[in-house]
């Protein structure tokens, strides 16, 4: 199959969208198709140079207040790289802005779409401007309503999209690298470093932007005992040093450097209510390490109370910092949430949810051909 990826991200920006079309990007080639990858422009000219595929750039502007994320500016060159490509699917990753447009070529020129939903847009719109939910929600119906084939990657996504009339929906999680992460990586050394006390290491990892409420870590943080790392960066930085005073920030962090972080904690506390996935619980879980996370979006399917780690109510502090003290009483419980996270993960690598895409692709194609006999 020859397969446009239309992304809203790709490396070197670090977050899902960019993650997940890197990783299907890698999987088809090495299940012998061939990918290209649509993706806005960035300000390093050789980010593409350990890209699994070809990667066509189009102009994009940094979004304002956010320069960390960028916005594609109107151009050609999606529909001319689609052409060119002699395309038999067009793959639309997060589709927005970027994605609009992927899908209205495609649909110019018959190619049939999947597109990938991964970002609530909607939550976003409320957290930065307050309101535009309304919009958003307009703007996803149009252009997942016009696609062949909608995935969502959780339940409640799933419900989200049927609420606003949205339809054609399939569930698609995603892999995680269980060689890379792994307990076995658990440094002493860094502990050592990051814990001069010997305290217990929460971490964060993930953007700091206002969306995610990393404040919310502010009472846990407080906690005898405990020590709050937080890795990434983002907007919201400079305002969390001041809110997390305690705090330990190690800035972006990739690679084998992030596992073994990871695999150094002794529990990943997830605060963002807005997440349609996350795969930062996946990473935690894989590397064994118990999860508190709100019981919200794709944590829902991602935690199992009680046995893996912890759902608290949404953007609520209190719940947080009790669920981080229950856990810091509780020794035997974070060792069988973390033995327990990692067994149920074990099966998600992205080569086994990269066959399941083809899959969907494959069934999108004989739609088409059915359709048009």
């Amino acid at each position: 199959m020859r397969v446009v990826i239309v992304t809203e991200s790709f490396p070197p920006d670090v977050n899902g969208v960019a993650h997940c079309a890197l990783q299907t990007a890698r999987h088809l080639v090495r299940r012998g198709h061939t990918p290209l990858v649509i993706a806005p422009a960035v300000a390093d000219p050789a980010a593409d140079a350990d890209a699994p595929c070809a990667v066509v750039r189009v102009p994009s502007l940094p979004l304002p207040g956010y320069p960390q994320v960028r916005v594609a500016l109107p151009s050609r060159r999606v529909a001319a790289a689609i052409v060119e490509h002699r395309a038999d699917l067009v793959h639309l990753a997060g589709p927005f802005v970027l994605g609009a447009r992927g899908m209205t070529a495609a649909a110019r020129l018959g190619i049939p779409a999947v597109a990938v939903y991964q970002t609530d847009l909607a939550g976003y719109a409320r957290t930065y401007v307050g309101t535009g939910e309304g919009a958003a929600w307009r703007r996803l119906r149009a252009v997942h309503g016009a696609a062949d084939r909608t995935l969502a990657p959780s339940s409640a996504a799933v419900r989200d999209l049927e609420v606003h009339g949205i339809g054609r929906i399939r569930l698609w999680g995603r892999g995680v690298d269980t060689v890379r992460f792994r307990p076995e990586l658990r440094d002493d050394a860094l502990r050592g470093e990051l814990t001069p006390h010997g305290e217990l290491l929460v971490g964060y990892v993930g953007r700091l932007a206002p969306e995610k409420r990393v404040d919310l870590l502010a009472g846990a943080a407080r906690l005898p005992g405990v020590r709050v790392v937080v890795v990434g960066d983002g907007p919201s930085g400079p305002a969390l040093r001041t809110a997390l005073p305690g705090a330990r920030f190690l800035g972006r962090r990739t690679g084998a450097d992030l596992a073994r972080i990871f695999a150094s904690f002794d529990m990943f506390a997830h605060t963002g209510p807005f997440e349609t996935f996350c795969q930062t619980v996946q990473e935690a879980m894989a590397s064994g390490v118990p999860v508190i996370a709100p019981a919200a979006g794709g944590p829902l399917d991602l935690v199992d109370h009680g046995r893996t780690g912890l759902l608290v109510p949404p953007e609520d502090p209190d719940a947080l910092r009790e669920a981080v003290a229950m856990l810091a009483a509780a020794p035997e419980s974070r060792t069988a949430f973390g033995r327990a996270g990692r067994a149920a993960v074990e099966g998600r690598t992205w080569e086994a949810l990269g066959d399941e895409l083809i899959g969907h692709y494959l069934e999108v194609l004989r739609e088409r051909k059915a359709v048009a006999a």
